[in-house]
């Protein structure tokens, strides 16, 4: 049954991303090292802030477990903030390089637009965030333990598979619309996917009411999905020629 736990939850929490790896990202060089240094952004800011607590929490009375729980939501926010201005770090910093691949390629354009680069650098935030966040958790569902046998939620290892996959989801979908904005310099735009940001890690506190914080990040989830959407140069015009082709295709095979 632990083996069973185990690999579920992990084709939840990771199948997805593993997927659009293998089909979007795994044949191009370049965008598997965009990837890359995208998690390599998002494990520094996580280094940083973790430091920060570490520092913080030495510094203050431990036995105060009121003020060390106040400590963890403190590092936990200012972890979410150091995660946007890395992100902002890594655009800046992708920005230059491709200035620079498009000077010296032999083709008119650039080898990556900004829209493909935030998908990618968004991927690889998500994927190590993930990681971070589901890793422990694998590791307890192989057992020794029943989950569940003092009171506690049966339903640990799903959800917190779901929340997993919802937020590498999401931290794919803020790389779109963060780098759209600032592309066109609508910093309201990144303020948006700052404090949607926060408000996701607000909701993750109300566990383990898992209703109340699931079912609010999923409908979040679709909200920053239609937004990436568009902000990637969808429309309804392309909706509906992809279901007019599907429609046709389906008439010609019958």
């Amino acid at each position: 049954m632990t083996a069973a736990v185990f690999f579920g939850c992990a084709f939840i929490a990771f199948g997805p991303a593993f997927s659009l790896f293998i089909f979007t990202i795994a044949k191009d060089p370049l965008r598997v090292i965009i990837l890359i240094a995208g998690a390599f952004f998002w494990l520094v800011s996580l280094l940083l802030s973790s430091l920060v607590w570490f520092i913080a929490t030495k510094a203050t009375n431990a036995q105060d477990l009121t003020l060390q729980k106040n400590l963890l939501i403190f590092g936990s926010i200012f972890s979410v903030i150091l995660q946007e201005v890395f992100r902002f770090a890594y655009y800046r910093l992708l920005r230059k390089a491709n200035e620079g691949l498009a000077a010296i390629s032999e083709e008119d354009g650039p080898p990556l637009s900004v829209r493909e680069m935030a998908y990618v650098a968004g991927l690889g935030f998500g994927i190590m965030s993930g990681a971070f966040s589901m890793i422990n958790t694998l590791s307890d569902s192989l057992g020794p333990g029943t989950v569940g046998m003092f009171g506690d939620s049966q339903y640990y290892f799903i959800t917190s598979a779901l929340m997993t996959l919802a937020l590498t989801m999401l931290h794919t979908f803020w790389g779109v619309v963060f780098f759209e904005g600032c592309e066109r310099k609508r910093w309201w735009v990144i303020a948006v996917v700052l404090c949607v940001h926060l408000m996701v890690f607000s909701l993750s506190l109300l566990n383990p009411f898992y209703v109340a914080s699931i079912l609010p990040v999923y409908a979040i989830m679709l909200l920053m999905a239609v937004w990436a959407f568009f902000s990637s140069g969808g429309s309804l015009h392309n909706i509906t020629l992809l279901w007019t082709c599907r429609k046709s295709n389906a008439e010609t095979s019958s």
